[in-house]
């Protein structure tokens, strides 16, 4: 269910993006930061809560902080 969820954003995603929805600005940015607050529900609900992928987890954040140019070494050390 979740999964054809997902595929039913980015489908639309790509629906936007092929007929130009981009070229409205704040309807667009406005998706995106809902589709990273969906992304990041998801993330949160169905990947934290499992004790044997809370490692998994750690490492995906931390991968990611680390991929931030000039400081993401630093943050990941800090973390």
């Amino acid at each position: 269910g979740a999964s054809m969820f997902f595929i039913c954003l980015f489908l639309h995603v790509g629906r936007g993006m092929y007929y130009g929805s981009y070229t409205f600005t704040e309807t667009w940015n406005i998706g995106v930061v809902l589709l990273f607050a969906v992304m990041a529900t998801a993330f949160m609900g169905y990947v934290l809560p499992w004790g044997q992928m809370s490692f998994w987890g750690a490492t995906v954040i931390t991968n990611l902080l680390s991929a931030i140019p000039y400081i993401g070494t630093t943050l990941v050390e800090w973390i």
